[in-house]
């Protein structure tokens, strides 16, 4: 892709072509999602695209002949002039640009700044300038949503860690003081807090993994209606009573290759949010269904309560991180990577409100057969 740097009319322009080829493929800066300003050899702007007027706030017509320094004033962090520092005209004839940085516009407000030097030769004096301009919203966010997960870590690591640091060393203190069922409380209250401790960190290792497209999908048979039947035992016997799940299973369902532990772990989420934060009945309905738009089958499972739902407002979030409902507790990462797991296995997953008001989570895996069994 080409983008035209010659000096047109309107900043713009069409540029140099090399070939047709290259005239094919020229397109508008304006139509370039980044700031885009080229100088020429003598240093001033010939091209100032939309995006750059706009991230700048300097009219076009009074960018185009001007002088990069005086259309661009940056300065870094410290206060230092850049075009005085980086001397994109002069010094070292090796050099080919400067990498993205933070730099301040004229009233403080900061930009994401880099440069590319074009020679005609390696070493020979540089005949355009290219500036790549970029707003720091972005990584704002970035940086927010990372100072947001160190410090939900740190909260929920703080307190299980307290608890097992106090029972411990009152244990190694006074051991000979308490009486076995007293050592047996402690030390029941320990391993949930490890456990809870082990729960985080595996969170975590997820939400990385997800972020990094590295979350791996290790397929097998699973039956799904049996891992449902048995996170409904399971909860029975924590004490949930078995008369407040209702599962319907659909027949013909599709022989369904996933991860089972990965499976395991999305309806353990939802089930656990639906008799957390739900009320009433908890429906569980497995049915066959298609996947996606080219017809591949699938099995779609929806998990629906009766309790009051989530409010329309916050639909949207529900599957970004920290999201939390009405009810505190827990990391709000859970439905994050729900997510993810569907996704990873090219799924889809929604949220929607149920037929009798509460909350109802639907999400679809591909049948995802082996291609020797397809």
């Amino acid at each position: 892709m080409t983008v035209g740097t010659d000096r047109s009319t309107d900043g713009r322009g069409s540029g140099p072509r090399a070939s047709e080829h290259g005239a094919r493929t020229c397109v508008d800066p304006d139509d370039l999602p980044d700031g885009l300003v080229v100088a020429d050899a003598t240093g001033r702007v010939v091209c100032f695209n939309a995006a750059a007027a706009r991230l700048t706030s300097v009219p076009r017509d009074e960018a185009i002949g001007a002088p990069l320094e005086q259309v661009l004033p940056l300065e870094d962090l410290k206060g230092r002039r850049w075009w005085t520092l980086t001397d994109p005209y002069g010094g070292l004839a090796t050099r080919r640009g400067q990498p993205e940085r933070n730099l301040l516009l004229p009233g403080g407000r900061e930009i994401l700044v880099s440069a590319r030097y074009v020679r005609e030769h390696p070493t020979g004096p540089v005949r355009r300038v290219v500036v790549s301009l970029r707003g720091t919203e972005a990584r704002r966010r970035t940086e927010l949503s990372h100072a947001e997960l160190i410090a939900t870590v740190a909260h929920e690591l703080r307190s299980p860690l307290t608890s097992v640091k106090g029972f411990t060393a009152t244990l190694l203190a006074k051991w000979e003081r308490f009486t076995d069922d007293q050592k047996r409380l402690m030390l029941e209250t320990v391993d949930a807090d490890a456990n809870r401790v082990t729960r985080l960190i595996a969170e975590l290792l997820d939400i990385s993994r997800i972020d990094s497209g590295r979350l791996e999908v290790r397929r097998q048979p699973v039956d799904i209606a049996a891992a449902v039947g048995r996170h409904i035992q399971a909860l029975t016997a924590g004490g949930q009573s078995p008369d407040r799940f209702f599962v319907r299973v659909r027949p013909q369902l599709p022989d369904l290759w996933a991860d089972p532990d990965k499976v395991d772990q999305v309806l353990g989420n939802l089930l656990e949010n639906a008799v957390r934060h739900g009320e009433g009945t908890v429906t569980i309905e497995v049915a066959p269904t298609r996947a996606t738009t080219d017809g591949e089958k699938g099995t779609a499972v929806t998990v629906s309560d009766e309790g009051p739902g989530i409010p329309e407002e916050s639909m949207g979030r529900v599957f970004t991180r920290f999201w939390r409902g009405s009810k505190r507790g827990g990391t709000g990462l859970g439905l994050y990577i729900v997510k993810g797991i569907v996704e990873a296995h090219g799924g889809t997953i929604t949220v929607g409100r149920g037929p009798r008001g509460g909350a109802e989570f639907r999400f679809i895996l591909p049948v995802g057969a082996p291609a020797y069994l397809a």
